[in-house]
């Protein structure tokens, strides 16, 4: 523990705000020292590499996902990133196992028998190349939350071990838009599917479904069906998933209302139900669940690509810039179908822009140390990000702060920047400080329901305890307004979002990734010629964490 990190850990945000603003002022004469630059063309030619066919949707433990992790690699050494993976390479290798669902698997309950990809997707997380559930009985637990902060149980009265619990998706204070009610529009953890499930095992259950609606989730059956079928990729864990409920799936809405009028149950009405403190778990009849659940599982090997400008005074403090380099691979489709997910926006933007970001710091090094990692596996569950996180290259209480880069839309030029999870920590405070003179403004997340927050990378370093933001190009147009931003995000979530149709356009405006780019470099930047620890903000679910890491040398 340095004296100059404790000192500063508790630098107030206006101070922090200064050292943004001129942190070049003793800088020697520009005319002496190489000036860096973010460069659209550079952006667009990296994107376009990362999203193109022979790389097969760059899914991790395939050929074309080699290929792209050499690709970045190769990026680096020509960008004059230095290595920061293991045995003085770019790469921090991960073991994953592959676990497909194949032939003589089945999910019915009672005597209908579901159609994977069309009316249900199942799977399971558990190692095993075979495994059945037999006779379980059904009970629908609301939105399957157990949340004592808020004197929530949805499990309350009900024991559910070896049961199957059915619920919705999202959180009560989305469905009531209650600001009183969890974080009302605003989605929290127990919104997300991967909580559910998690909260499913704890309760003893044997299996765990999902009840799919477009609204809540943010996202159409499409993306469930296309995510939730061909090869899983999970981290290797210790106990072989052993705690996980030995079926996880997803209903459509459709089979789901099918299913509760079977037993003599509305839906509609028990959805209302749900969304109160008073509700209780609704035992749904006679109806039993039965699967099989048959598998081919496969060790794949993959890889973080970390890389590193070495800082001129500081070396040892970290500021982190992180993009996943993964995408959804490829699907077998009929003749004259495409079956490449090549990720463009998703996130062959976020890549090209730490490395553009990194290129810049190349060329002029900070007083700390600039660490650039492009994570694997973000698509299967955020699981290089994970990984990193339980086995980080450089220290956490040595990371001085990071920024997450995911998913930037060829919008062109706006006046905002969107910050997800605003209100966190003192990022956005210094982030403000970089925009404001250039006369942009920070917009909070417009679809806090949709879970973003909890949807990329930088939560597993924020779970940590690392103060990360995770921004993006905004919504507001330059010439065309808010309602052109917003109408273009819509169409890409709906048309374009986890489909072989995100691809990259030659005729793109990149003019907004270049701006982004550029202000996420120059904020970076500030921190790393400070000597400013950002924190989160006491009210911070994650401030803890940060105090406690700080206090160890």
């Amino acid at each position: 523990m340095t004296i100059s990190k404790t000192l500063c850990y508790t630098t107030t945000i206006a101070t922090a705000a200064l050292l943004i603003v001129g942190c070049s002022a003793d800088k020697p004469d520009e005319k002496a020292v190489a000036k860096p630059s973010i460069s659209a063309a550079d952006l667009g030619r990296r994107i376009k590499n990362l999203a193109d066919d022979k790389f097969e949707g760059r899914a991790p433990g395939t050929p074309g996902g080699v290929l792209a992790s050499q690709y970045i690699a190769d990026e680096m050494k020509a960008a004059g990133i230095a290595p920061k993976g293991i045995d003085g390479t770019y790469f921090q290798p991960i073991t994953l196992t592959e676990t497909t669902v194949t032939g003589g698997s089945f999910m019915k309950i009672g005597d209908v028998d579901y159609v994977m990809g069309e009316n249900a997707v199942f799977w399971t997380k558990r190692t095993a190349e075979s495994l059945s559930v037999t006779d379980s009985d059904l009970v629908f637990v609301g939105y399957g939350v157990v949340a004592p902060e808020y004197g929530w149980n949805d499990y309350a009265g009900m024991d559910v071990k070896g049961k199957t619990v059915v619920m919705l998706v999202n959180d009560p204070g989305f469905a009531t838009k209650d600001e009183t009610l969890f974080k009302g529009n605003a989605m929290t953890y127990y919104g997300r599917w991967t909580y559910k499930y998690e909260e499913a095992a704890r309760q003893g259950a044997a299996a765990a479904i999902v009840i799919h609606e477009t609204e809540p989730a943010s996202y159409g059956w499409n993306v469930v069906s296309g995510g939730w079928t061909g090869p899983q990729i999970d981290l290797v864990r210790p106990d072989k998933g052993a705690s996980r409920t030995a079926l996880e799936g997803w209903l459509t809405a459709d089979a789901a209302k099918e299913l509760f009028t079977s037993v003599g149950l509305d839906f509609g009405t028990l959805k209302a139900a749900a969304i109160t403190k008073d509700f209780k778990p609704i035992a749904m009849g006679d109806i039993k669940l039965n699967a099989q659940i048959n598998n081919t599982i496969n060790k794949v090997e993959s890889r973080n690509v970390v890389g590193v400008i070495k800082g001129t005074k500081y070396p040892d403090e970290y500021v982190l810039y992180m993009g996943h380099w993964d995408h959804k691979g490829k699907k077998d489709v009929a003749e004259g179908e495409d079956g490449i997910y090549n990720g463009a926006v998703d996130n062959a933007t976020g890549t090209s822009a730490i490395l553009e970001i990194g290129e810049a710091f190349a060329v002029a090094p900070a007083e700390r140390s600039i660490l650039i990692v492009a994570v694997t596996a973000e698509e299967s569950g955020l699981l290089g990000s994970a990984y990193y996180g339980e086995d980080p290259i450089v220290p956490l209480n040595q990371t001085v702060a990071g920024i997450n880069i995911d998913g930037m839309l060829p919008l062109g030029r706006t006046k905002d920047i969107v910050v997800v999870g605003y209100g966190a920590s003192d990022l956005d405070g210094l982030l403000d400080a970089v925009i404001k003179p250039k006369g942009l403004y920070i917009t909070p997340d417009p679809k806090p329901e949709a879970g973003y927050y909890y949807r990329s990378d930088h939560i597993s370093l924020a779970k940590k305890g690392v103060p990360m933001l995770y921004a993006d190009a905004g919504i507001d147009h330059e010439i065309l307004g808010k309602e052109h931003g917003i109408a273009f995000a819509d169409e890409y979530t709906k048309e374009r979002y986890h489909a072989p149709s995100d691809e990259y356009d030659d005729s793109w405006d990149l003019s907004g990734i270049e701006q982004v780019t550029e202000i996420f470099y120059e904020l970076g930047n500030g921190i790393a010629n400070s000597r400013d620890w950002p924190n989160w903000n006491k009210d911070a679910e994650f401030r803890t964490l940060r105090d406690e890491m700080m206090k160890k040398d």
